[in-house]
């Protein structure tokens, strides 16, 4: 995978996780206790979705910052090595996730 085509996926995605946010504001926002609502059961699922609602966010904060460092990498030509050890990071590795930081032997700890 070029540099260019890996940047125009990273950007994309990062567009992408934005909107993702965006959409799912609402779920994030605080349960309000309604008195004239079903009662104790329609609060707690309202409080479960707002739980999953912020882990996603979460997740996406953090794929968000994976995005942006590896355009960053891409920007000073630092792009396709690896971070720990230096080596290049398989160009298949790349493909399925420009985003990756570590070739696989360091990924896996080995």
């Amino acid at each position: 995978m070029t540099e260019d085509k890996a940047l125009t996926r990273l950007k994309n995605r990062l567009a992408q996780l934005d909107e993702e946010g965006r959409i799912s504001s609402e779920g994030r926002a605080p349960v309000t206790l309604q008195q004239d609502s079903v009662g104790r059961l329609s609060r707690m699922d309202a409080m479960q979705q707002q739980a999953m609602a912020l882990a996603s966010e979460e997740r996406r904060k953090a794929e968000r910052g994976r995005i942006v460092a590896a355009i960053k990498r891409v920007e000073e030509g630092e792009w396709g090595y690896c971070l720990t050890c230096g080596e290049e990071i398989a160009s298949a590795r790349l493909a399925h996730d420009p985003s990756v930081a570590q070739c696989i032997a360091c990924a896996s700890g080995g």
